[in-house]
């Protein structure tokens, strides 16, 4: 068991305090930064996409050929 006295209760305007301090240290990403990622994730988005298309044709082609076998 741990001793509770050895952990002190912080008050709600302590907490407060600490999250502000918190929040100043968070460093935003510019204009710039945000679209580059932007834009970066759209074409990622449409390569896998494309890849995952041509996976799904390719299997089900696949299949579709091994079912005519039978």
């Amino acid at each position: 068991m741990e001793d509770r006295s050895a952990k002190q209760k912080t008050s709600p305007g302590e907490f407060v305090r600490q999250v502000q301090a918190e929040a100043r240290k968070v460093v935003w990403p510019t204009r710039q930064e945000t679209v580059t990622t932007s834009i970066f994730v759209g074409i990622m988005m449409v390569i896998l996409a494309l890849f995952f298309l041509g996976i799904d044709t390719l299997f089900g082609k696949l299949v579709q050929f091994l079912l005519s076998l039978a």
